[in-house]
Parts: C-alpha cells; sequence; structure tokens
C-alpha cells in the first residue's frame, strides 16, 4: 500500500463541562471527524487519506481543531460546514483554507523559537 498523501489528526477530546477551556468534544469534534471520514470516503480518498480521531491536541480554547500532515497545517474553529471546504481546497487542491488556519503564534505548546530543553533522560546500553 502507498503511503498517504494526507493524514488529518481530528481532535475529539471531552473535558469536564466545567473546565473553563472547553473542548473540542463538545464544540463538534466528534462530527467534524465524522464528516471528514465521509467526504474522503465519498471522493474515493480513503487509500491515500487518512483521518485520524485524536485525543486532546492542547488547542482547546480554539476547538474543533485539527491538523494535517504533511505541512503541519493546523486548522481551528472548524465546524462540519467547512469539511467540505477543506477537502477541495487543501487536501485536493493543495491551498490550505486560510480563514481557519491557526497561526504558529496562536498555538499552544512549545515556542518552535525557543532552543531544544535540555535532555533530562539519559540512555545507556
Amino acid at each position: 500500500m502507498a503511503a498517504f498523501t494526507h493524514h488529518l489528526f481530528i481532535c475529539t477530546n471531552e473535558r469536564a463541562a466545567d473546565d473553563p477551556r472547553g473542548c473540542c468534544a463538545g464544540r463538534g469534534g466528534l462530527e467534524v471527524a465524522s464528516a471528514f471520514k465521509r467526504a474522503i470516503h465519498e471522493r474515493g480518498l480513503k487509500r491515500i487519506v487518512r483521518a485520524n480521531k485524536a485525543g486532546c491536541l492542547d488547542q482547546c480554547a480554539a476547538g474543533a481543531t485539527l491538523v494535517v500532515y504533511p505541512g503541519g497545517v493546523w486548522y481551528g474553529r472548524v465546524e462540519v460546514e467547512d469539511v467540505e471546504e477543506i477537502v477541495e481546497q487543501h487536501l485536493i487542491g493543495g491551498r490550505p483554507v486560510e480563514r481557519l488556519v491557526l497561526p504558529p503564534e496562536a498555538l499552544t505548546g512549545i515556542d518552535p523559537d525557543a532552543p531544544p530543553p535540555p535532555d533530562e533522560v539519559s540512555f545507556s546500553r
């Protein structure tokens, strides 16, 4: 089997209802994942594009979120209605849907410009 041309990780993480960050499941993540799987199958892309449900992608405030590889394009505030546009424009056409892209400075996590953390674990043989 050939390698996938695109691999999508769609957050479906669920947090407690009182968590101030919210969660992607509460913002339609499960429905978005199902819509991607359906759209990919309907276009005959199932063997070359893979959509996976993912646990927390650490972008709760921008949910529902997903990341597309190659390229590491992050999308936020994705709704079921956006799926067709992402499939057509990005997965087929090769152009990210800019209105939904999360810019690097908006992502949580490690600053990509920061020096790498020191090795805290050493392995010996």
